[in-house]
């Protein structure tokens, strides 16, 4: 017996001994690491976002600012403790406080699940009321919060909203590609315009920090910093504020003057203003425009969805820079800069101008269907005479080099122009190679006469953005100068009591690219379009003949099939490019109005309204007639 007490009595000290060591290692040795798990389980890590640069104009006037505003958040990792029934509770009742749709904040929570300790920001500009509220039902709120943030404000309205852009709640996809940037989920980052090429300037850089949190997710503690939020700079554009406003008024006045034209179906358009000298843009409209405010805070669905209609004719496309249109005979000093370099003809050589021409057995008419007279080069660009050129595209279609599009690709056509803000179409210099590779039947791979034909006058295949061409003419302008068109000047900080801003990065013009024109061809086309905006037979003659500052330029008038709600079929492009003075051009204008027939109608007066601004020309001091021409 007392040996076998003996061994109940070690076996009992020895379990004794484990236990005593056991609790003794807990308490001393991981004492600390357990502390500090129990304090974790207590503490809740943020972002805090900093406050986000603002977008001004080429003078300082500011387009795109901010405003306080109190935001109401969740905490997953609060609601992740609550029973089933609680979390659905507390979330029906949060969402019928602050009126939004129940499904929309499961949605939010559920694209999270994997990222408990990210606030979601459920309702933006919370009325005071309702935050007083919340903050005296906190027990009945678990897991909601009330921070301070700032929403993006629009001072000067809804000018240039495609230029500008929008910022939204950062995408898992953009999250994970950006994550080595600083970037994180619940960020929100420009998303389109300025705001998005230029975020890592004006977003700034967001505070990390920490507060203590009760069992069900209520903030106990003062928030404590690690990093503080650093706010984001200015960025300058090269836009005028003030000209950008009337480019898009402009952009109104053109289509009302199509419709008052019989136009029914004009229902956009571009325009693009820009100093020839350096390619600073001055003004990019784009028509229709929407209100950029729609993606401030909580973004309304219905509100996308509006946008995103066919009948809304797709707001949000900036069509200076993406839209794509043939430039009918905008073109024509195009080829007839190719003619000229390639010795294909002579300035003072006649050629007949006649109302329709044969190719082929295919005829092409003439815009104006009574001429019958011999045209030097700059008397046929002045009356835009069709079937001068159609000669010109014979000859060239007797060349197996494609000479007219080696010399419209080296003008800046079929290629980006290089701005800073995209996203931007190419266009297309149709070629007898790109329509083998692109046709599939044989007979539609044969590069024909028609083609050559149709490609002289900027008709066919032939497609160019709005700044393509301002580029174009800008380089007319200038000399042979190929600049590259861009949008910002400088980021910048601001100055402290009002002083200046202090410049962190400029955005210098670069050089322009020398095309290695002949300054007699230049010379040849220089005449000729300031032929058409002043003699007898000029085609937009009536609109700036009379205009105190000699202008020089060009209409257009291009057939491209569209599809409207309820029609199908070929309308033509109104368009007009051009710059001045003649003699020191300070200023290019390329106006075109969607579906606005002829191009001294429609696209001429609107760009006249844009000269007109920018000279500080009253327009009642001179007189101007629509002229109905090519």
């Amino acid at each position: 017996m007392a040996l076998r007490i003996a061994i109940v009595g070690v076996f009992a000290v020895t379990i004794f001994c484990v236990l005593f060591f056991r609790l003794w290692a807990l308490q001393v040795i991981s004492g600390q690491t357990y502390l500090e798990d129990a304090r974790n389980n207590q503490v809740r890590t943020f972002r805090a976002p900093a406050q986000r640069g603002s977008i001004i104009d080429r003078n300082g006037n500011v387009l795109v600012s901010n405003v306080p505003s109190t935001v109401a958040q969740l905490w997953p990792a609060a609601l992740d403790e609550l029973t089933p029934e609680r979390r659905e509770e507390t979330l029906r009742r949060v969402a019928r406080l602050l009126q939004v749709p129940y499904r929309r904040v499961e949605h939010d929570l559920e694209k999270r699940k994997d990222d408990l300790l990210t606030p979601i920001t459920i309702k933006t500009d919370v009325p005071d009321a309702k935050v007083n509220y919340l903050l005296e039902h906190q027990n009945d709120f678990p897991g909601v919060q009330i921070s301070q943030s700032s929403l993006r404000h629009y001072d000067r309205g809804g000018i240039a909203a495609q230029v500008l852009g929008y910022v939204g709640e950062i995408s898992q996809e953009q999250a994970d590609s950006r994550k080595k940037d600083g970037y994180a989920p619940g960020d929100r980052i420009g998303q389109t315009g300025v705001e998005a090429t230029y975020d890592m300037y004006l977003r700034g850089r967001p505070g990390i920090g920490r507060v203590y949190v009760d069992a069900v997710g209520r903030v106990q503690s003062a928030r404590e910093f690690e990093q503080l939020p650093e706010a984001g700079n200015n960025v300058r554009l090269t836009i005028d504020a003030e000209l950008q406003k009337t480019a898009e008024e402009a952009l109104d006045y053109g289509i009302r003057i199509a419709h008052d034209d019989g136009r029914w179906a004009a229902d956009g358009g571009a325009l693009v203003a820009m100093d020839p000298n350096t390619g600073e843009i001055l003004a990019l409209a784009s028509n229709p425009s929407f209100d950029p405010s729609i993606y401030v805070g909580q973004v309304k669905q219905r509100e996308l969805n509006r946008l995103g209609k066919p009948s809304e004719n797709h707001p949000t496309l900036d069509r200076a820079v993406a839209g794509l249109y043939p430039p009918g005979s905008t073109f024509k000093p195009i080829t007839a800069l190719a003619a000229l370099q390639e010795g294909m003809v002579a300035p003072d050589e006649l050629i007949q101008c006649t109302g329709k021409e044969v190719v082929d057995g295919q005829t092409f008419t003439n815009w104006d269907p009574y001429v019958n007279e011999p045209m030097t080069m700059t008397t046929a660009l002045a009356a835009s005479c069709d079937t001068y050129f159609y000669q010109l595209g014979l000859r060239f279609y007797g060349r197996k080099d494609s000479p007219l599009q080696k010399w419209a690709r080296n003008m800046g056509f079929g290629a980006s122009t290089g701005v800073d803000i995209g996203p931007e179409e190419k266009g297309l210099v149709p070629t007898p190679n790109w329509r083998r590779r692109y046709f599939k039947t044989e007979i539609d791979k044969i590069w024909t006469s028609g083609d050559s034909v149709q490609l002289a006058i900027g008709q066919g295949d032939v497609l160019v953005t709005p700044l393509q061409m301002a580029r174009f003419y800008a380089l007319i302008a200038s000399g042979g100068k190929l600049v590259e068109p861009h949008m910002v000047k400088s980021v910048e900080e601001s100055g402290n009591q009002g002083q200046a801003p202090v410049v962190l990065r400029p955005y210098a013009p670069k050089p322009p690219k020398d095309v290695r024109l002949d300054p007699g061809a230049l010379r040849v086309v220089q005449e000729g379009l300031y032929k058409a905006t002043h003699s007898s037979y000029g085609t937009s003659s009536g609109i700036f003949g009379s205009f105190p500052i000699e202008i020089a330029g060009k209409t257009g008038t291009a057939e491209k099939f569209v599809r409207l709600p309820g029609y199908q079929g070929l309308q033509d492009q109104a368009w007009w490019c051009g710059y001045g003075p003649y003699g020191k051009p300070k200023l290019v204008v390329c106006a075109l109005i969607e579906n606005g027939g002829h191009g001294g109608v429609a696209a001429a007066p609107a760009a006249l309204k844009v000269f007109e601004k920018y000279f500080k020309v009253d327009p009642n001091s001179f007189v101007s007639a629509v002229k109905d021409s090519d």
